[in-house]
């Protein structure tokens, strides 16, 4: 079946929407200097509400190119079930993770050769991780609202290739985009946010569910 992620949540109510309307992982975003930061302590509160239901989905933290350390230090403090590698992290930096692992791979927007890209993420997914393939923007882990040309990503599951996509995806084009690239999985952040509003939009979380689903 189709996963769901929800990615860049911020606040413990936004957490337990999402897990009631059926999203599978949430994301939470530890990087430095981004706009979806949270710290340990808000962290450990969304954590709590993501799991006081009954449904009660996957919760991954987010980090780029952090000391391994720190991340396998907060990820055993809150209990993180995977931890997000976003940025040039090695098979070897992920081979040291104490965590399971997800692993962001970017597309630029230059066509990029799809055996290379296959191979670059061949490489994590032939070792047991688990790919996000996202659209790649300078001096930005994620959660752009920009996607990359689905195309490239529908080459890679004609290849055998599983992974999440994610990029651009919303509401409205979340069911196009299943469709056309059968990914294992649909991650979103910023296309289920309300510009001028905190925190995710409710409405928007439960529609991209359900949009996702129904196109699978």
């Amino acid at each position: 079946m189709l996963k769901v992620k929800i990615c860049g949540i911020m606040r413990p109510e936004d957490a337990r929407i999402a897990a009631d309307s059926g999203a599978d992982l949430l994301g939470i975003n530890f990087v430095p200097g981004s706009k979806r930061l949270v710290d340990r302590s808000q962290a450990a509160r969304i954590i709590q509400a993501a799991r006081e239901g009954d449904r009660k989905p996957q919760v991954a933290g987010l980090f780029v190119d952090q000391p391994e350390d720190e991340v396998n230090h907060v990820a055993a403090e809150l209990g993180l079930d995977l931890v997000q590698l976003c940025g040039g992290e090695s098979l070897a930096y992920c081979s040291r993770m104490e965590t399971p692992v997800l692993k962001t791979v970017h597309v630029g927007t230059e066509a990029e050769d799809c055996d290379q890209l296959s191979h670059r993420i061949k490489a994590y997914t032939d070792d047991g991780y688990v790919v996000i393939v996202d659209r790649k923007v300078e001096g930005v882990a994620g959660g752009t609202g920009q996607s990359f040309d689905w195309n490239i990503a529908r080459d890679l599951s004609e290849r055998g290739i599983e992974f999440f996509l994610a990029g651009g995806l919303n509401p409205d084009n979340v069911g196009d985009a299943v469709s056309l690239v059968r990914p294992c999985g649909v991650d979103v952040s910023s296309g289920v946010e309300t510009q001028g509003t905190p925190g995710k939009d409710h409405d928007k979380i439960r529609s991209f569910i359900r949009a996702a689903r129904e196109a699978r």
